[in-house]
C-alpha cells in the first residue's frame, strides 16, 4: 500500500529544490522530518509540508502505521516561470524569471522479512 501527496506552483526553484529532496529520498518518514528541521532555508520547509501530507493521507486513507512509512519516491518537477520585467540603463528592461515548482511524494509500508 502506498499513498502520495502532490503540492503545485511552489514559487521556489526547483534546481535548489533538489538538492534538499536528494537528502531525504529512501529514508523513514520521521527521520526525513527531523532532518529537514534542522536545514536552512525555504525548501525543507515546503518539503517537510508536503511529507507529512503524504503520511497523513497513508494514515487516514489506507489506515497504514506512520511509524512504518518510509519515502519510496520524491520528485521535483518544474512548473511554469513567471516572468517579470526590471527597469534597466537607456530604456532597456530585463526579464527576470520566477521559476515554479511541483513537488510530488509517493510513502510506502516498509516490508518486515
Amino acid at each position: 500500500m502506498e499513498a502520495r501527496a502532490v503540492v503545485r506552483y511552489i514559487w521556489f526553484p526547483p534546481r535548489k529544490m533538489r538538492k534538499v529532496v536528494d537528502l531525504v529520498r529512501g529514508k523513514a518518514v520521521d527521520e526525513a522530518l527531523a532532518t529537514l528541521r534542522f536545514m536552512p532555508g525555504k525548501a525543507p520547509v515546503y518539503i517537510g509540508k508536503v511529507i507529512n501530507s503524504a503520511a497523513a493521507n497513508a494514515e487516514h486513507n489506507q489506515g497504514l502505521e506512520r511509524d512504518g512509512l518510509f519515502i519510496k519516491k520524491i520528485l521535483v518537477d518544474e512548473g511554469p516561470i513567471i516572468k517579470r520585467y526590471r527597469p534597466r540603463a537607456r530604456g532597456r528592461a530585463d526579464v527576470k524569471r520566477r521559476r515554479t515548482s511541483h513537488i510530488t511524494v509517493v510513502v510506502a509500508e516498509r516490508k518486515e522479512g
